[in-house]
Order: structure tokens, then sequence, then C-alpha cells
């Protein structure tokens, strides 16, 4: 049986249905202005919204004031960023995946997104990570490559399918909602439908055997 054949069948929904809702932090990356971020991300939303088991937790780095300068290695960060820290890191704490919302900026990731993977690390371990990404001809795809690498790295596992949405700026309509609607929502579909696979048998066997990467 297939991942998505595992999230339809109906045994299989009856049992997590049992369980409780699978906590998803999406995160929004660009905190460019004029983004096109927080447009995408409030339609996967919609998307994800409609799935009873699962609980989204919106971490927009618009509104998280992350310093760049992080502390040496060992060292306590400065009381800015402490108070930073405090709003964003007990949410990721508290996740068992996450799905990243990114552009691509030069055949890469934001540094916004950088700044806020690098200042965690326990944060994102043994939990999966799903992408949709928009930008261009390439539909930010080489920045999604590119954050696998970073999160294997933090031992985090990523999912193998994506949503990837070209030129939102013709791509999108004015409400946010891409133009080739049931292509994009079936892609969404794939990729949380990974993902919450991913999250539940993650999620026991961290509570099982707490991960010692």
């Amino acid at each position: 049986m297939s991942v998505t054949d595992a999230v339809t069948d109906p045994a299989a929904l009856a049992r997590t249905a049992e369980e409780p809702p699978l906590r998803v932090a999406v995160v929004v990356g660009s905190v460019r202005e004029g983004r096109q971020g927080r447009a995408v991300a409030d339609w996967f939303l919609a998307v994800a919204g409609a799935d009873p088991g699962l609980d989204l937790d919106v971490v927009d780095l618009a509104e998280a004031e992350l310093p760049l300068v992080l502390p040496g290695w060992g060292g306590t960060p400065p009381p800015g960023a402490v108070a930073a820290l405090r709003e964003v890191s007990p949410r990721l704490a508290a996740a068992d995946a996450f799905v990243v919302v990114t552009p691509e900026y030069n055949h890469s990731f934001p540094a916004s997104l950088k700044n806020l993977i690098d200042w965690h690390h326990r944060e994102w371990q043994a939990k999966p990570v799903g992408f949709v990404s928009y930008g261009g001809l390439g539909g930010g795809l080489r920045a999604v490559e590119q954050l696998r690498l970073v999160f294997a790295e933090l031992h985090a596992v990523s999912v193998r399918d994506s949503v990837s949405l070209h030129g939102p700026w013709s791509g999108l309509g004015e409400d946010g909602v891409p133009r080739d609607a049931d292509v994009c929502t079936g892609a969404a579909k794939g990729m949380l439908g990974q993902l919450v696979w991913w999250g539940r048998v993650l999620r026991a066997a961290r509570a099982e055997r707490p991960y010692a990467g």
C-alpha cells in the first residue's frame, strides 16, 4: 500500500481519527516588501485546513524579528534575541511536522529562512518537512533542493513530493488562489498525505524512544 493509499484507506482513517491532531507549523519564509508568500501560505492553509486531523500554526518570519548575529558556540543569546526566540522557538518545538513556504531568490532560498533555521537545532530533529515553493519558471524548485540538504543536516526528514507554483505574479489570482487550482490543490493534498504519514510515525517513535541524534 502506498503512502497516498494509506491516508485514504477507511481503516487507516479510523485509526488516525483516534489520535490527537498532528501539529504542523507552516513557516512563511519571505520578509520581502510586496511578497507573494503570505497569499501562497493562505491558499495552502485553506487546503490543509479541510483536514480536521491537522492543527496548523503559522510562523510568519515577517512578524518574527530574529537577530542576524548568533552567539558564539555554546554562548548565551543577548536579551533581544531571547525575547524574539521566546515567541518562535516553543512553537517549533511543539510542532510534529513543518511546511515551509519559500520563494526562490538567486537560485536559493531567503536569508530570513536560513536565519530561522540556524537559530534552532533540536526543534527540527526527527520531524518531517514539506515544501510549498513559488517563483519564476522554476517555481522555487532550486530553493527546495537546497533546503533538503540543510534539513538533512539537522536530522529532519523532507518528504518526497512538494508543491511548486510557477510565476506567482501571473499564476495567482487577486484572491491568492492559483489559477490552475485543481492541479495545485492535488499537489498540496499529495504532499500533505506524505507529511501526515511521516509526522504520525515519527511522533510515535519519538514518544517511545527519544531521538539521540
